[in-house]
């Protein structure tokens, strides 16, 4: 699937939930930001990763300062690259990106950081020394 038909069948609330995992927030991710600046990429990203958890019946789920950290990240793993890359070559050499549990932001923030009310509505800067 194209980058373009991931992001129109996201947007269009066709993703099937039990098939969207961390690795394919991590793609839809970075289609929206090879297309978008990272402001657009933020705004149109968010919004739509917070319908689909609506529609889903799990509003609730949507973390904000694990969807932008994670926006963040790949925008800066994009500009070091400092030439267009395909998801498969991104992803090849991003793969801590693509680990959910362990993963990158556990070197970025506390637990208890990411727990909470705050960081789940509002993005929180990292709190963990590297």
């Amino acid at each position: 699937m194209t980058g373009e038909e991931l992001i129109r069948q996201f947007e269009d609330g066709a993703t099937p939930a039990d098939a969207f995992h961390h690795a394919d927030h991590v793609r839809l991710a970075f289609e929206y930001l090879c297309r978008y600046t990272v402001l657009e990429a933020l705004e149109k990203f968010s919004a739509a990763l917070k319908r689909f958890a609506k529609a889903q019946g799990k509003a609730q789920l949507y973390h904000e300062t694990i969807t932008w950290a994670y926006l963040l990240l790949i925008r800066e793993r994009i500009a070091r690259a400092g030439r267009a890359q395909t998801w498969e070559e991104f992803a090849e050499r991003n793969a801590d990106l693509l680990i959910w549990k362990g993963g990158v932001l556990a070197t970025l923030y506390r637990q208890e950081t990411l727990d909470s009310d705050l960081a789940r509505h509002t993005f929180v800067l990292p709190d963990q020394a590297l």
